[in-house]
């Protein structure tokens, strides 16, 4: 009676142990997926910072010019000012669909400011403006593969958090899914391209 006492106290225990066990390794390995989660978007961000840095970079070339038309900027440091006041929180998707839309409309308005700056030749022959078409180039790649990295994190952990048996610790622990960062709307048409030859 008594070594079967002992036994049920040890299968008891044991499985206690194992489950302690399982509970934190499963709880780590929750909180290292929100953490890569949190890097991955680090890194996007500190790659829109940078371009961020680069079109204040050649605003300044542009206004320097005493001929540029100062209206055209008006877009630009408007969209950056907004881009400045929208804050992300990538547990939430409209969060994230916010902050990409600012994201497009600096770029679009940025885009429209370079289309004028076509028809100023002193600017375009700057070394300021020649080092920022050579930059923003990389920055685009960086900032594409960034956001692949990131959603590559987000896909990892959502994957940890919905699957069973870490799903019931994610619940108890209160760990939800993450955002992806999308496509902007209308990047899935092929872009019309004309060629005026004449």
């Amino acid at each position: 009676m008594k070594g079967t006492r002992n036994i049920t106290l040890l299968v008891v225990g044991a499985f206690i142990l194992i489950l302690g066990v399982w509970g934190c390794s499963g709880y780590n390995s929750l909180v290292k997926g929100d953490q890569n989660v949190k890097k991955a978007w680090s890194n996007v961000e500190t790659n829109y910072q940078r371009r961020t840095d680069l079109y204040s970079s050649v605003i300044k070339t542009i206004e320097a010019s005493a001929n540029f038309e100062k209206s055209l900027l008006k877009d630009v440091v408007e969209a950056r000012a907004k881009l400045g006041a929208t804050t992300v929180n990538v547990n939430d998707q409209a969060s994230l669909d916010k902050y990409q839309q600012v994201q497009g409309q600096m770029q679009g308005a940025f885009s429209r400011l370079l289309g004028y700056v076509e028809n100023y030749p002193e600017i375009k022959t700057t070394k300021s403006f020649q080092d920022f078409q050579t930059q923003i180039e990389g920055t685009e790649n960086r900032i594409n593969v960034a956001r692949q990295d990131y959603n590559k994190s987000v896909e990892s952990y959502n994957l940890t958090v919905k699957r069973f048996p870490k799903n019931l610790l994610a619940g108890m622990f209160n760990f939800k899914e993450k955002a992806f960062y999308k496509a902007d709307a209308g990047s899935e048409k092929v872009p019309e391209v004309n060629f005026n030859i004449k």
